[in-house]
């Protein structure tokens, strides 16, 4: 709303090339996000697009200037999670455990809550600390029978563990929970337990499956419709990340 009608319009076009790609295509997603950036540094809801989009292309310094962004700009401490993420992704998990211990954690929601502890737990395991990575995975969230949006990952993260730990039995049991949980195939909780049966799955596409040239599926580029005449956020240098 604070960006003139025409470039408002060029802005959200491109972050809604980001939401449709980011899982099937992070790098095309990443190159709309840019373009956004590009356009509209100072719109909160743009620094937290290019965030994600850097993150699923593992950019995580990238991705942690621009979550820090959006921070600063809406107040809110729910990427706090996240941010949490890249600094594992970065090789610094004591950071991550650090974050996990900071009052903003208290101020997230239940799923922020349960996302911070995922991330806690995956810091631990990636500092060899594999008992403590279970225990943390333990809580009321865990124990509870209720299925919400994250049950399923929070089961699945402690099945895996239990696994990496050799308690197979119990890893078995916990794949199976989370597979309950799974209504949106969020995970592949359902491989894992064929894998640990000893099933193996071949790929029985055949030659005419092959991709035939056909291109309704397109995508379209980028869009930069609006001129650097037209920017509202007055930034001079068109290929620079402005600092976070």
């Amino acid at each position: 709303m604070s960006l003139p009608k025409t470039l408002a319009e060029d802005v959200s076009r491109n972050l809604v090339m980001v939401a449709r790609l980011i899982d099937e295509d992070p790098e095309q997603a990443y190159a709309y996000a840019r373009i956004a950036l590009r356009l509209a540094s100072r719109v909160a809801a743009v620094r937290e697009a290019a965030g994600f989009a850097a993150y699923a292309t593992q950019k995580y310094s990238e991705a942690l200037a621009e979550f820090r962004a959006a921070k600063r700009m809406t107040g809110s401490v729910e990427l706090w999670p996240v941010m949490a993420d890249c600094e594992r992704g970065l090789g610094r998990p004591e950071r991550a455990m650090a974050m996990a211990g900071e009052p903003e954690v208290q101020k997230l929601d239940k799923a922020g809550q349960v996302e911070m502890r995922l991330v806690a737990a995956g810091a631990r395991r990636d500092m060899g600390q594999l008992d403590a990575a279970i225990v943390t995975l333990q809580s009321s969230e865990l124990a509870s029978n209720a299925v919400h949006s994250w049950t399923a990952r929070l089961r699945y993260a402690y099945a895996d563990a239990l696994l990496a730990a050799g308690r197979e039995d119990e890893a078995r049991e916990w794949f199976g929970k989370a597979l309950e949980a799974d209504k949106d195939g969020s995970t592949d909780a359902s491989d894992r337990l064929a894998e640990m049966d000893g099933v193996e799955f071949v790929d029985a596409l055949d030659e005419d499956g092959e991709d035939d040239g056909d291109d309704d599926g397109v995508i379209p580029e980028p869009v930069a419709d609006a001129a650097d005449d037209n920017r509202a956020d007055g930034d001079e240098d068109k290929g620079r990340t402005p600092e976070a």
